[in-house]
């Protein structure tokens, strides 16, 4: 046999296959190679790393979420519009794929495979606007699908300042009654007429000026409104200087100042000493809340209010200052405010008749006051001695003397009452006495829509609400109030109360570490849902420079007296309406657990629309809630041309619950 040379070697069998098969892998490899870099879907072995390895199926497709936004006529005002109807679900149909953002969360890792805090998030630029127009549609992309969404558009420039409930002009056309104040009640547009459009800001709308340089001027493009400025300026109210306008603390009965007015009543009643038995007052007929704006210096919390009356933008200027303000006004419901809620209430030439209808506004005033509070009064009939004056003052003294009320003082143009420690005094009046004492089934805590009563809110017999401690530290001490509230809880109250803030001081100083909280430019705060007034004891803690506003939602319990045992401010309300506010008042909306009590009640459009007309431009809203509302949220947010983000909790991606980070934009027409 001979040997076998290199050629045959070459041509056995086994060799061809071998020769064959590497030339098919070599083929197939650059074939591959190609497809892979000319716009074919990547083959997985040829794809670049990415957040995930294959096209989204979605890509290029079309979504129209149509039914989250209802049509917008905004040649027509706001009662002739309707309003978003209960909106089917958001995702696809059944023969298109789920809606799925793969960026909604993120964190940052460091090198050793752990979530780190340690990184900054964006803050909002000023100078950075988007023109909104009012177009139909605006596009939604990602690195792997891109979708369009109906946004909502641009309200009419008449809207600039619009009060859904103050504003119903066809709803007050109807009253039969106006002499007693009905006019400046809530008035809320019918089912089927409510805002679906976009509050507009005025031309030349600035970033508001930071706090505490706001409580003197504001810029005069926010507000631009002079006429509170040439009736006022004479009392020092408020003046324009060029572009802004200047607040030199004076008042109609203060025209020197407010601080040398507070001086006076602290020397008329040491008792009184504001910041510590002193924390809580609500100022009647307050012009712009320069009397409130002061008092915060000295750690007291004052609710100004005033009615949208002739001199319409006075609480607007009072938020724009950045200090606590509601539209409200005396005249034939309660006020949204609990019994026993503060330690002072204040009138400085409010235009109140405090007699009228046997007392029965002044009866609203002793329920608000606490036991042993202080109620001052700054009028001519104080200080004056024209006959009809007199005649005022002698039926003041005669409607204090029976409520019991002492006058502790009167000085110059100013007296001041003191408010009985309990029922002692009422029990002892003769049978028959005007004004009687209220059933005891009454609730005096129960506001929403209550009218008025013409009788003495009785005070607990137990003495809860008569002595709370000093602040700061009645803000961490559990009130008794705590124990006589409706609340369905199976632990102890006390145990519950301070697990709520324990959660919210933990929260707010991850906040404060992960997105750098203290860099916000935060003063006007609301919390939608505010319980205990945990969230709010927190950013107190924390040293914040800004004042919450704590809602009770009248869907839950009602919290109220325990917040303001506290210290902090609180109003009842219901998310299905719209809130007393102007448009953009707030820096910072924050709501736990809102959306997945309130869609049971409401739509949860109309409360987005609400939160961005009373948002200023460039505020931020955190809402934390389940994962089954966090979807629609997201688009309803992205519609209204809010910059969204979804944050997983602290519990991590599997956590049942998210956080909806979003900023407000400056829109522009």
């Amino acid at each position: 046999m001979k040997p076998l040379i290199n050629t045959d070697f070459i041509k056995t069998p086994q060799i061809l296959k071998i020769t064959a098969f590497a030339f098919i892998s070599i083929t197939f490899f650059y074939l591959g190679k190609h497809w892979s870099n000319s716009g074919y879907q990547q083959l997985l072995f040829f794809s670049t790393p990415q957040n995930s390895i294959s096209i989204s199926p979605n890509n290029d497709k079309s979504f129209n979420i149509t039914s989250l936004i209802p049509p917008n006529e905004s040649d027509h005002p706001p009662t002739e519009q309707a309003i978003n109807p209960t909106p089917p679900s958001i995702y696809p149909p059944p023969d298109e794929s789920p809606l799925s953002d793969p960026n909604r969360t993120f964190g940052i890792i460091d090198s050793d495979g752990k979530m780190t805090d340690d990184f900054e998030v964006g803050e909002f630029d000023p100078d950075i606007a988007e023109n909104w127009g009012n177009e139909t549609e605006i596009e939604s992309a990602s690195t792997n699908f891109k979708v369009r969404v109906r946004k909502y558009e641009l309200c009419p420039g008449s809207m600039r300042e619009y009060i859904p409930c103050l504003d119903n002009v066809e709803a007050i056309k109807r009253l039969k009654l106006t002499e007693k104040g009905e006019r400046f009640e809530r008035h809320c547009p019918e089912k089927g007429k409510g805002l679906n459009c976009l509050v507009p800001p005025p031309k030349g709308y600035r970033q508001p000026i930071p706090w505490p340089r706001s409580r003197d001027e504001v810029w005069y493009s926010n507000v631009p409104h002079t006429r509170l400025a040439d009736d006022k300026g004479g009392q020092n109210w408020i003046s324009k200087e060029k572009e802004k306008f200047k607040f030199p603390g004076g008042g109609t009965q203060f025209i020197h100042g407010a601080d040398k007015y507070l001086d006076q009543i602290a020397q008329m009643v040491p008792d009184i000493t504001f910041g510590h038995h002193t924390r809580m007052i609500l100022d009647v007929g307050c012009g712009v809340a320069s009397f409130g704006a002061y008092l915060l210096s000295r750690n007291v919390m004052t609710m100004s209010i005033a009615p949208k009356d002739v001199h319409e933008n006075q609480i607007q200027f009072a938020l724009e200052r950045g200090v606590p303000a509601m539209v409200a006004a005396f005249a034939t419901h309660r006020l949204l405010y609990p019994s026993q809620a503060f330690e002072l209430i204040h009138c400085s030439r409010c235009r109140i008749n405090w007699t009228r209808d046997d007392g029965i506004l002044l009866l609203e005033v002793n329920r608000m006051l606490r036991a042993g509070g202080y109620f001052a009064w700054a009028a001519q009939p104080v200080y004056k001695h024209e006959h009809v004056l007199e005649e005022q003052w002698a039926e003041m003294l005669n409607l204090t003397t029976h409520l019991c009320w002492e006058l502790v003082k009167k000085e110059g143009y100013i007296a001041i009452w003191k408010k009985p420690l309990n029922n002692n005094c009422y029990l002892s009046r003769d049978t028959g006495a005007i004004p009687p004492l209220c059933d005891p089934d009454d609730d005096p805590d129960n506001v929403w829509y209550v009218d008025l009563k013409a009788c003495i809110s009785r005070l607990p017999e137990n003495g809860y609400g008569a002595n709370v401690p000093t602040w700061p530290s009645r803000l961490h001490t559990p009130p008794d109030r705590l124990q006589s509230i409706q609340y369905e809880s199976y632990i102890a109250r006390k145990e519950l109360l301070k697990a709520e803030n324990k959660f919210w001081s933990e929260t707010i100083a991850g906040y404060v570490r992960a997105w750098h909280w203290k860099k916000f430019k935060l003063r006007n705060v609301m919390d939608m849902k505010a319980g205990f007034g945990g969230f709010a004891a927190a950013l107190i803690d924390q040293g914040f420079d800004c004042w919450v506003l704590n809602v009770v939602p009248v869907s839950g319990s009602n919290t109220l007296p325990v917040l303001y045992d506290r210290g902090l401010l609180g109003v009842m309300h219901d998310w299905c309406e719209p809130f007393d506010t102007y448009p953009r008042t707030y820096d910072l909306l924050h709501a736990a657990g809102l959306f997945s009590v309130e869609r049971k009640r409401c739509n949860m459009s109309t409360i987005m629309l609400e939160m961005d007309r009373i948002l200023r431009p460039g505020g931020r809203v955190y809402i934390r809630d389940s994962l089954d509302v966090m979807d629609e949220l997201l688009q309803i947010a992205k519609a209204m041309g809010w910059q969204a983000t979804l944050r997983d909790t602290s519990e991590g991606p599997h956590a049942s619950y998210r956080i909806l980070t979003c900023d407000k934009r400056l829109l522009r027409p």
